[in-house]
């Protein structure tokens, strides 16, 4: 494992922060960076999240991985891991366009027509309008194949109803990308089918959900009867899973180049400010011991994550780290939160009045959201079925539905 930049990483890395330093204003030691769940977004952090993202389009940093002729600058992975972890330290807008900019877009370059790319990137890039993702449904979240939502073909265009929830950013989004089953007589991988949809369509209903702390990021979102021109289809009829996995692959490489202050920073803070008796909490035996272990798990998630970047800094691809990563990380996240509000006392467990707790509530609000991550993006469970039958070669688990007709699985309870 390699920690330092080679010299071409090195000379992107300081082209990318005097940008930033120019245009931007850095963190405060413990601040914590704009929202990326779009849970707190107003008209006014709309407008300024555009307004941000226009002017990193114009200078060429607004997707710096995408073709040069679709307004990128064809970067390597490694480069924009390298720009993530520069953005991060500075203080920007809300971060409403990481799902357009890391899985839409990448979608659509991959499987749109040149038309449809000339139709839709620009304005993704420029910040223009807003994009979304909505697969997850009630009863499809870990195996996304069983969705029930479906479009039935009518003319020129496509009718479809269902649901869709957890959708992140819906009700501010101008577009969303959609995998909807098209062949309910097929096998559920192989009937499915993927589009694009207006969000501002007839029949399209958001349901913003309010979170236990307070957010509003997530998103139900029904579909009456809203017509889909074929025009608007990506791929082949059928051909939706295929389109989805590259949706999904890129998830996660967003989402492993993502970075942020580290939490165990802000608990080493934490125990140095709050006092007992007189001294900080940090100077008792059995407080030390308790972020000793904090500290060690960090540095293994830490140190995890920075093996898939040496795999992209050398052009090849991660392993199973990620999977890895956020399975061990979101535990530890929630414990470390846990932990931390219980140092407050008494004062750990006011939520309503983040201005009279340590650090604003940010480790109240960080408690309250985290068992969120446990299940978005792969549930425990998943991630454990990722390592062991990848990492540790188990047997994968049987799969009775393999070959079947979707509309002949048996769904609910079995009768009597």
């Amino acid at each position: 494992m390699d920690f330092n930049d080679t010299p071409e990483e090195a000379a992107f890395r300081a082209e990318a922060r005097a940008w930033l330093e120019a245009n931007a204003d850095p963190l405060e030691p413990g601040e914590a960076g704009g929202d990326l769940l779009g849970e707190r977004v107003d008209a006014a952090a709309l407008k300024a999240a555009k307004a941000w993202q226009k002017k990193k389009a114009d200078a060429g940093w607004a997707c710096i991985t995408w073709p040069k002729e679709y307004g990128g600058r064809a970067a390597t992975a490694i480069q924009s891991v390298i720009w993530n972890q520069e953005h991060a330290k500075f203080r920007t807008p809300a971060n409403i366009f990481s799902i357009g900019i890391g899985m839409c877009g990448p979608t659509v370059l991959a499987h749109g027509t040149p038309e449809q790319r000339e139709r839709w990137i620009p304005d993704l890039l420029s910040g223009e309008k807003v994009w979304c993702q909505l697969f997850s449904e009630p009863a499809a979240g870990s195996d996304l194949a069983g969705l029930r939502s479906t479009a039935v073909r009518d003319g020129d265009d496509w009718i479809v109803n269902g649901q869709k929830i957890w959708t992140t950013g819906a009700h501010f989004c101008d577009w969303g990308i959609i995998v909807v089953r098209s062949d309910p007589g097929a096998a559920k991988h192989a009937g499915l089918t993927y589009f694009v949809v207006d969000m501002h369509a007839p029949g399209v209903e958001i349901r913003p959900i309010t979170q236990i702390n307070g957010g509003k990021g997530f998103n139900e979102v029904f579909f009456t009867d809203v017509r889909i021109p074929d025009d608007q289809r990506l791929d082949a009829v059928g051909n939706g899973w295929r389109v989805a996995l590259t949706t999904l692959m890129n998830e996660r490489a967003s989402i492993g180049g993502s970075a942020g202050a580290s939490a165990i920073e802000d608990l080493f803070r934490l125990a140095r400010e709050i006092e007992v008796g007189g001294q900080p909490v940090i100077e008792d035996p059995a407080v030390r011991q308790k972020l000793a272990d904090f500290y060690v798990r960090s540095a293994g998630v830490k140190y995890t994550g920075l093996r898939t970047i040496t795999a992209l800094s050398k052009g090849t691809m991660p392993g199973p780290e990620a999977s890895l990563g956020k399975l061990i990380g979101a535990i530890l996240g929630q414990n470390m939160a846990a932990y931390a509000m219980e140092l407050q006392g008494v004062a750990g467990g006011i939520t309503s009045d983040p201005a009279t707790t340590p650090h604003q509530g940010a480790w109240q609000d960080r408690y309250l959201g985290l068992p969120g991550l446990r299940i978005a993006g792969g549930t425990d469970e998943i991630l454990r079925n990722i390592i062991a039958e990848r990492v540790l070669g188990l047997p994968p688990e049987a799969r009775v539905d393999k070959g079947v007709a979707f509309k002949d699985i048996p769904s609910g309870p079995p009768s009597a």
